[in-house]
């Protein structure tokens, strides 16, 4: 590539390139090791003769700041000491909007640390080493094929028609959700779904109700987008319809596995939801983010399916299914707003990557996405009665299961007056990794609790590392 070097007139070629080269390598914008283009190339692009460059060169390798290897090139020198970096300016600057200097750091579902514990129960997260990479294989050769032919165009914000087709026949068949392929808008994840339909919907100062406690990013993306956001508590049926605001604009809700806490919405309450939405003419933002994952009893009718007056958008996303990379979700959102939503997609990002589409669009349609959800249904089961097993057991003293029908991961509430922070350093001092939930409350006090999450951990390291749990906590009350 070009090296980046301007050349100011014509007087004193030689010494302006060697004080440019010198500089980028002793502050390290000219990286140990990287290979500089030939004096030939480098003349040419500069416009001046080649024996000023091969002048400079030779001096800044007898400096020692070059090496040359015959027929291979020349390159920065390896043993080059680096200055320390300039002190950051103390010029003004526009800096950020208040309400990105004023939302939190990081998630409560981010792992803390850079090196990942023996045993990890984070949440939100799959274990790739089941997916059948094989069969994706051949279906990202099947897209590369398909973009070879093809021109080098911008496409359709809502995606390619190929995945649009397969999401539909795989709502309508596992979800009882009906829709035209020309009804599904491909995101960037449920993540970017969410903020589209806040975006299209939302305006400064507009009420957002959510659960709680419920899932923080989407509660920071209302927040972000100037909405006053209304925590709503949960009970046994799922978000209690009679505590939401009269004038709130959107409900966000998780009806089918109720983030975190587990529950599904029970009918008379989403029947409800549905006519409290019909009256106030709210919209229904309804996250089913991993309700593919059922072990008891039937599944639950999704809010969208129940929707016959156009008040339910319908997020989902691959994420729990596939693995959180893909970075592939999709959002069926009412009729007359995914013009709407088209457009800020467009605005946003123009569209999600073609290729990852196609490729998903053949793994749905050539029926390899239903065998690994087969596949991972069961395992998951497994590792759910293996968790079980323990917090049920043995764990029993300090911890109280809340059990979900569905979804990669569960709560245990804390019995008496155990400290959630203590328990979770005391656990990460013998690798194990547990995450709290007070994070996830927002407008009552926090109950203190655990999500164990067991998409990405097998059954052998659930038992190893809830024996180790059992035994680090053995002795120790966990009080404030």
């Amino acid at each position: 590539m070009d090296v980046h070097l301007t050349i100011h007139g014509r007087q004193g070629l030689a010494g302006q390139l060697y004080r440019q080269l010198r500089a980028g390598i002793v502050d390290g914008r000219l990286a140990p090791g990287e290979r500089l283009p030939s004096t030939r190339d480098l003349a040419t692009q500069l416009g001046i003769s080649r024996k000023t460059t091969l002048d400079v060169f030779e001096r800044l390798i007898a400096e020692g700041y070059l090496r040359s290897r015959a027929g291979d090139g020349t390159f920065v020198a390896h043993e080059m000491t680096r200055l320390a970096p300039a002190p950051a300016p103390v010029s003004p600057s526009p800096g950020s909007g208040s309400i990105w200097e004023t939302l939190p750091d990081a998630l409560p579902m981010t792992a803390p640390g850079a090196a990942a514990p023996a045993f990890d129960f984070v949440g939100g997260v799959t274990d790739k080493a089941l997916f059948p990479f094989d069969k994706w294989r051949s279906c990202v050769s099947h897209a590369l094929r398909v973009q070879a032919r093809g021109r080098g165009t911008y496409r359709d914000p809502a995606g390619e028609q190929e995945l649009r087709l397969a999401v539909s026949r795989y709502l309508a068949f596992s979800r009882a959700v009906v829709s035209n392929w020309q009804d599904v808008i491909v995101t960037q994840g449920a993540q970017q779904a969410i903020d589209l339909m806040a975006r299209v919907v939302i305006r400064p100062g507009d009420v957002v109700a959510v659960e709680d406690p419920g899932y923080p990013p989407a509660r920071i993306a209302f927040s972000a987008l100037g909405a006053q956001v209304a925590h709503v508590p949960v009970d046994a049926e799922g978000l209690v319809v009679d505590a939401l605001p009269d004038n709130a604009r959107i409900v966000y809700v998780t009806p089918s596995h109720q983030f975190p806490l587990g529950m599904a919405m029970s009918m008379e309450r989403r029947v409800a939801l549905l006519e409290w939405a019909q009256r106030r003419g709210a919209l229904l933002l309804e996250d089913d983010y991993d309700g593919e994952f059922r072990f008891m009893g039937r599944p639950m009718e999704s809010l969208k399916s129940l929707d016959k007056t156009g008040v339910v958008a319908y997020v989902g996303t691959f994420s729990k299914t596939i693995f959180p990379e893909l970075r592939i979700g999709y959002v069926i959102p009412p009729a007359p707003l995914a013009t709407a939503v088209c457009r800020a997609k467009q605005v946003g990002d123009w569209h999600s990557c073609t290729m990852t589409q196609t490729a998903l669009a053949k793994f749905m349609l050539d029926g390899y996405f239903g065998k690994h959800l087969r596949r991972m249904h069961k395992e998951y089961a497994a590792r759910r009665t293996a968790l079980l097993a323990h917090l049920d057991g043995p764990l029993s003293q300090w911890f109280t299961a809340l059990a979900p029908a569905a979804g990669i991961h569960l709560v245990a509430r804390l019995k008496t007056e155990q400290d959630e922070q203590a328990l979770i350093a005391r656990a990460a001092a013998a690798s194990i990794g547990l995450y709290g939930i007070s994070g996830m409350y927002g407008g009552q006090r926090p109950t203190p609790g655990i999500l164990f999450g067991y998409g990405g951990i097998g059954v052998a390291d659930i038992h190893a590392g809830m024996e180790k749990l059992a035994g680090a906590m053995g002795g120790h009350h966990w009080l404030p």
